[in-house]
């Protein structure tokens, strides 16, 4: 009970500062693209404490279940540089996303699977066959929205060990893809120009990420045409 409790209030604290204070308008790339000096310049004055308030920051919209984590990773790239911006990305979103999953199987529960059932209904067949490449396969490819590819695991009983692998080794391509990005259009924006930061959801970006995606399903694909193999040979 008390673990339940220290988990719906400060994801519900979070979630209506952030919607009260208007925080969540000003998350654009092109805002982000007028601050950029003003943000290096913090960051390289104090890249630690810098880089523990991206991680937090992350950590909550993605815990909050704000659908931000996309501008976060590019934000990450952008300040931080494509191998930290990328680590720490991928810190700040396992982290939100482990909150979440616990807050989900102690506590929102019955809340989440009725809202969500017809999508949960999609996602749940899957999830219980073949658990972590699905999960993995989830993660590369934005077939649903983040906030409910975090919580499902918890609503079919998925434990918290292989959500956190599979949550882990599934954002890391994402994260480098889109930090590795945000990087680029800061050496742009270093040198005087403009980078057109629509591109980071453009086919060149999403396509990668797609056959990665493959990937994950393939141990999936061979098992089930090992199944129909047996059953015709037999």
């Amino acid at each position: 009970m008390r673990l339940r409790w220290a988990l719906i209030i400060p994801l519900v604290a979070v979630a209506l500062g952030l919607a009260m204070s208007g925080a969540l308008e000003h998350l654009s790339l092109d805002k982000l693209a007028t601050r950029y000096a003003a943000l290096r310049s913090a960051v390289a004055n104090a890249p630690v404490q810098a880089a523990a308030a991206f991680v937090v920051a992350y950590a909550a919209v993605v815990a909050a279940s704000f659908p931000v984590g996309a501008f976060f990773t590019v934000a990450g790239g952008l300040l931080f540089g494509l191998w930290w911006g990328t680590a720490l990305s991928v810190v700040g979103a396992s982290i939100g996303a482990i909150v979440i999953f616990l807050a989900v199987r102690t506590a929102f529960a019955p809340l989440v699977a009725r809202r969500a059932s017809r999508l949960l209904a999609r996602i749940r067949p899957g999830l219980e066959r073949d658990g972590v490449y699905y999960l993995l396969f989830l993660r590369l490819v934005p077939l649903f929205p983040f906030w409910l590819v975090n919580m499902a695991p918890a609503l079919v009983g998925m434990r918290l060990t292989p959500y956190a692998f599979a949550t882990l080794v599934g954002i890391v391509p994402v994260a480098f893809v889109y930090a590795g990005f945000g990087a680029a259009a800061g050496k742009v924006l270093a040198s005087g120009g403009r980078p057109d930061l629509d591109l980071a959801l453009s086919p060149a970006v999403l396509l990668p990420l797609a056959g990665l995606a493959v990937l994950a399903l393939a141990p999936v694909l061979w098992r089930l045409f090992a199944a129909s193999r047996a059953v015709r040979d037999g």
